[in-house]
């Protein structure tokens, strides 16, 4: 599928399941519609992902920074598990935050909130990161096979290129989502492109579905991003310099 016919199919997609999840009242406040849809039952969710063994083989997380993982984001630093979040857009030439619960000098979920990395946190740059054990992405929907869909923008494939390409997130890294039951399209593969990864695991608060088909970009797919992404973008800039 090319670029975009995908783009305006991924729009019909995160708008049905956002009208779902409001018509159903499974969204908390502020509503699904914009966002990744801070689904009741997250924190079911994330204790049933907490009982995996990609997690409990995992020190080393990157977790989205949206509020439905704030519970996976808390439960890991509770754990003793280092977590990486993004600064938002990638717009720094130190793109992601560390919370590291040996130097945290409040409670876990205060320090997992967005408010909180940016307070507590340790802006670092890619070089000084270690390999990730488990990804945990935000989605508004996914299927059976993997495929996933965000709230546009890219920003969630941009961060797992730049860590591929940096040797960070390989084959043994996991990927897992936590997402509602109603966030799931079966019957019907979800729209998608050569720079689209896939989950591993999706994880509801009623179930987990492993996924048979993993795909994995090999890194930053060029000719998909515009200009204006790569100079906005100064991980992308300083990875094209020659």
């Amino acid at each position: 599928m090319d670029l975009a016919a995908a783009a305006r199919a991924k729009d019909q997609v995160r708008e049905r399941i956002w009208d779902l999840l409001q018509r159903e009242r499974a969204a908390r406040f502020p509503g699904a519609h914009g966002r990744i849809p801070n689904f009741i039952g997250a924190e079911k969710a994330a204790e049933r992902l907490a009982g995996l063994p990609e997690w409990t083989g995992a020190q080393v997380l990157k977790v989205n920074p949206d509020s439905p993982q704030l519970p996976v984001r808390a439960r890991a630093l509770a754990e003793g598990r280092r977590v990486y979040m993004a600064v938002p857009r990638l717009t720094e030439d130190r793109p992601f935050i560390l919370l590291d619960p040996a130097r945290l000098p409040v409670a876990p979920r205060k320090a997992a909130s967005i408010k909180g990395a940016g307070q507590y946190g340790v802006p670092v740059a890619i070089e000084e990161m270690p390999h990730i054990d488990l990804v945990v992405c935000g989605t508004v929907a996914a299927d059976p096979d993997g495929r996933r869909v965000g709230k546009g923008g890219g920003f969630s494939d941009l961060e797992f290129g730049l860590l591929t390409e940096a040797g960070l997130v390989d084959a043994e890294t996991a990927i897992a989502t936590t997402v509602h039951g109603l966030q799931i399209v079966r019957g019907e593969p979800l729209p998608e492109t050569g720079h689209d990864f896939r989950v591993d695991v999706i994880v509801t608060p009623d179930e987990v579905i492993r996924t048979p088909a993993p795909r994995r970009p090999p890194g930053i797919v060029w000719d998909h991003l515009t200009e204006d992404k790569i100079s906005a973008v100064p991980a992308l800039q300083h990875l094209r310099r020659p």
